[in-house]
């Protein structure tokens, strides 16, 4: 009986977890990302009361030719507020080593974008994602990004540092 009262203990606290994110991912079809192509996404209601992070999920394969990634992020509030930030993460060590989690052929890479948000207005928020890659000493961008094949968003509920 104590084993069974355990499982039921452990799944409940599973489902508790896996109930505080939120996420959502879109492909990138045949993972060439155009540099004019905007990954769009409507968050869901959030509680106006609560903090939150928000956190970008990109998953790139061995194709990804950068050691880096450049992204052009835009929040838009129901108001009408568009907050425009332009972020540069890490994708590799100096070595070539990717910094992402999995094996095989794909890495997912979980990028911090905002923390401690409130999301304190009623009405739709919505989240923009465009890369802004270059290859150095070019002005031009690159058209086409290979080997990103899926982006997204994860929102939890904010952790402070150390809990």
């Amino acid at each position: 009986m104590p084993r069974t009262w355990t499982a039921v203990l452990w799944l409940l606290l599973i489902g508790a977890c896996a109930s505080d994110q939120i996420a959502d991912y879109q492909s990138i079809d045949q993972g060439l990302w155009a540099d004019d192509q905007k990954i769009e996404f409507n968050l869901p209601p959030l509680d106006s009361l609560t903090q939150y992070d928000v956190l970008l999920s990109l998953r790139n394969s061995n194709d990804y030719p950068f050691n880096n990634v450049f992204l052009l992020v835009t929040m838009t509030h129901p108001d009408g507020l568009a907050e425009r930030d332009t972020l540069e993460y890490r994708m590799a060590a100096p070595d070539g080593t990717w910094l992402g989690v999995g094996s095989g052929n794909i890495k997912d890479n979980l990028l911090t974008y905002k923390e401690s948000m409130v999301f304190d207005k009623t009405g739709q928020y919505q989240l923009s994602i465009q890369h802004a890659l270059r290859n150095n000493g070019q002005v031009q961008g690159v058209s086409q990004l290979k080997g990103i094949v899926e982006l997204g968003y994860q929102i939890k509920p904010h952790q402070q540092k150390g809990n």
